[in-house]
């Protein structure tokens, strides 16, 4: 079994996008703890894509395409986003750009607050601001939305 996404059209359809609960979670090989650990990850927020389930347990994607199996305890219902591509990204004051008010460097992991069909209001430390989605992995290219549903 391969820890990477073929890339291409054949990968799973995306269930919805959740973030990492603790500090440390656990990347598995399959949905039990006795299945061989493939990652760990460090980082409270990092954002997943969930593209399976099954019982306490969520087949999951990163954004490099890495796929396995996460306890649904490791994983939170609240969005974020990662930031990609090469250099800093621009954070704009309002959603069709203007004053830029913060740069963010690819990995850098922020909260998920709006989308428009081009850009998203993200949230991070002291930055408040909208970033384009080509830039952000994390949220579909097709979301939009004011605010996040409560679930």
């Amino acid at each position: 079994m391969s820890a990477q996404a073929a890339p291409g059209a054949n990968a799973p359809k995306i269930l919805r996008y959740v973030s990492q609960r603790p500090d440390k979670a656990y990347l598995r090989e399959g949905p039990t703890y006795a299945h061989k650990v493939l990652w760990v990850y460090r980082h409270r927020g990092y954002p997943f894509a969930v593209i399976g389930e099954f019982d306490t347990w969520r087949r999951v994607r990163t954004a490099d395409g890495t796929l396995g199996w996460m306890s649904a305890s490791m994983l939170s219902d609240q969005r974020t986003v990662l930031v990609t591509g090469k250099g800093r990204a621009r954070i704009t004051a309002d959603a069709e750009g203007g004053k830029v008010v913060a740069l963010a460097d690819p990995g850098a992991i922020a909260s998920l607050r709006s989308c428009n069909r081009e850009a998203c209001r993200i949230k991070g430390e002291q930055v408040d601001g909208w970033i384009a989605k080509d830039r952000i992995w994390g949220v579909d290219s097709n979301e939009v939305f004011d605010k996040l549903p409560r679930r």
